[in-house]
């Protein structure tokens, strides 16, 4: 969410921001309710304190023991009047409130400008893609034939879009997630195991309600949601605080499953685990003050590059542009690892500063020492899914006669094994 002061006061660079984004929001429509709600406070004060004035004035007359019959029947409007202002003021609170949510986050001034993907830019490349001597094969072909991976069984058990990993598919998956928690550990985050369902107010408070509720799993009996990533649990970790600002900042990692229904994304990505409706993550979340968050922007990405170099998996870093960032992010960078099977770059990592964007919606404040108050920034990125490390790990280190090499770094958690056979 967007402060009201910025909107009022800037309208014209949100329009031009908006524009950028590719976005279409009822600017005006909140311009107007906005003026409308100053100009009823106004007009409440201004009765306010004209019948402050006249309950002083009735007191006084009454302590001198002088008739006040014409001044309390002059007040005795003035309480309606004030109560069906209130009224109409409530109600104008709440069309702003489902206006303003609506309004996507102002990126910040160095991410690129244009309408998709087309004009990201690459900021930088880690390592080589890798030769073979063979033409490599496509993870579902290599899983399949290995016996550790199973589509037909899952849609049998759900439906399309869902995986079976077995044998030394599962343990590979759950060593990448004992991997990826032990690094960031060692970074600087703490650990956490939050709820996988969260209440509606958890998810306005990240961005996702009530714009993107279509993309989500809800639970038909209550107000619940299967979590889509464990962003919106951790980030509400701290919904309606105040946080010292000496304490920040706060580090947090989280491994969840998640699920998301991928609503508009049929057709795309449908093969293989790239895009299921249940995946699972590893997150890393950082609460921050303003002063330090694109320092930390930078440090939280690096974080995720640095499972990636330790897998030894070739990848670029790319700043997404305004009409291909997510709605609640000032600057987002995605993390592309390459797939030799087909022959592409895949996101594998999406790290976003959020700003305050976040912190307005939930209401996570700090205050430090000098008592100086304010919203936090809030940063999040995937340190990473382990369906598509998996992916990359089945593609780049695969053999010629189908096995696949397992990364040094994963062989402690999986008591040596060198080779998937």
């Amino acid at each position: 969410m967007l402060s009201r002061e910025y909107l009022r006061e800037h309208a014209d660079a949100y329009r031009a921001a908006l524009k950028n984004r590719g976005a279409n929001v009822e600017l005006d429509r909140f311009l107007e309710l906005e003026a409308d709600r100053r100009r009823v406070i106004a007009e409440v004060e201004a009765l306010k304190a004209k019948r402050n004035a006249a309950s002083m004035e009735i007191a006084n007359l009454k302590k001198n023991k002088q008739d006040a019959s014409a001044q309390i029947e002059a007040t005795k409007g003035l309480g309606d009047e004030i109560k069906s202002l209130d009224e109409k003021l409530t109600a104008i609170e709440a069309d702003l409130r489902n206006v303003e949510l609506y309004f996507p986050n102002v990126p910040h001034e160095s991410v690129p400008i244009g309408p998709d993907e087309t004009h990201n830019r690459v900021e930088r490349t880690w390592g080589e893609k890798p030769t073979f001597n063979f033409t490599p094969k496509a993870h579902w072909e290599i899983g399949e034939a290995l016996g550790i991976l199973d589509f037909d069984r899952a849609t049998k058990i759900t439906g399309a879009r869902f995986s079976i990993l077995s044998g030394a598919g599962a343990k590979l998956n759950r060593a990448l997630m004992n991997f990826m928690l032990d690094v960031h550990e060692q970074q600087g985050y703490t650990e956490v195991v939050p709820p996988f369902i969260v209440n509606a107010d958890s998810l306005l408070g990240t961005g996702q309600l009530p714009k993107f509720e279509e993309d989500l799993f809800k639970l038909t009996d209550r107000d619940y949601y299967l979590i889509p990533t464990a962003e919106v649990p951790v980030t509400n970790l701290h919904r309606s605080e105040t946080l010292d600002a000496a304490q920040l900042p706060l580090l947090y990692t989280a491994y969840t499953p998640c699920f998301r229904s991928e609503a508009g994304s049929y057709g795309k990505d449908t093969r293989g685990l790239i895009r299921q409706h249940q995946f699972e993550k590893v997150e890393i979340v950082k609460f921050t003050t303003p002063e330090t968050s694109w320092a930390e922007h930078e440090k939280l990405t690096a974080d995720a590059e640095a499972l990636l170099q330790a897998l030894g998996l070739h990848y670029r870093v790319m700043t997404l542009s305004t009409g291909d960032m997510g709605f609640s992010a000032a600057k987002t960078y995605d993390i592309e690892v390459w797939l030799p099977g087909q022959e592409t770059y895949r996101e594998i990592s999406s790290c976003s500063n959020f700003t305050d964007f976040q912190a307005r919606r939930a209401n996570i404040r700090y205050r430090n020492a000098e008592k100086k108050s304010g919203f936090v920034h809030t940063l999040n990125g995937s340190g990473l899914p382990l369906g598509r490390t998996l992916v990359a790990i089945l593609e780049n280190y695969q053999n010629e006669d189908g096995s696949v090499r397992v990364p040094a770094v994963l062989r402690p958690y999986l008591k040596g094994l060198e080779v998937i056979r």
